[in-house]
């Protein structure tokens, strides 16, 4: 997939070194749920090959340099095609220049268009509100408060919970 100033491409045990730099930094790894801290280039290539059946992960590229990952994955108890979790993260050089929003609203335009998603969900620490202002400018709709783990942080955090439904626009764009 090709944005504006971004190409999204599959992840390949070749990025392993630079994913472990990138989402091995505290203030990136503290922010997602799967990231442990400290993160190796072993637990990153580990983590590269055992992607989940059904789960879609793109490595974001800038300039051809790969700058973070975004993806999705089957919503737990939903089938695939149903509903998707969407992830993201951007290496902290990266930081304020619209990459997160701009690479996942690629990755649920594809979903809702060429997928069969129906309604992406994701979620984010309380206190990481760059990932708030991210799902705002996605269109995500609060669902509530919840809970998650952070592998970086070794415990579960207040979170809040979003929703996106497929809009009629984009069920049109399905059909042509």
């Amino acid at each position: 997939m090709q944005t504006a100033r971004l190409r999204l491409r599959p992840v390949t045990p070749a990025d392993a070194p630079r994913i472990a730099i990138l989402g091995g930094d505290w203030d990136v790894a503290r922010m997602t749920g799967r990231i442990p801290y400290p993160y190796s280039e072993a637990a990153a290539l580990h983590w590269v090959s055992g992607l989940a059946e059904g789960e879609i992960v793109s490595g974001i590229e800038l300039d051809g340099a790969l700058i973070g990952i975004c993806g999705y994955s089957p919503a737990e108890g939903r089938s695939p095609g149903q509903s998707g979790e969407l992830g993201y993260w951007i290496g902290k050089p990266y930081w304020g220049h619209g990459f997160a929003a701009e690479a996942a609203g690629a990755l649920i335009e594809h979903g809702f268009t060429k997928a069969g998603i129906r309604r992406f969900t994701c979620s984010h620490f309380l206190d990481n509100l760059a990932s708030a202002r991210v799902a705002a400018k996605l269109g995500f709709q609060p669902t509530g408060s919840c809970e998650g783990w952070c592998e970086a942080r070794r415990q579960h955090l207040p979170a809040m919970c979003y929703e996106r439904r497929r809009t009629w626009r984009e069920a049109l764009r399905a059909l042509v």
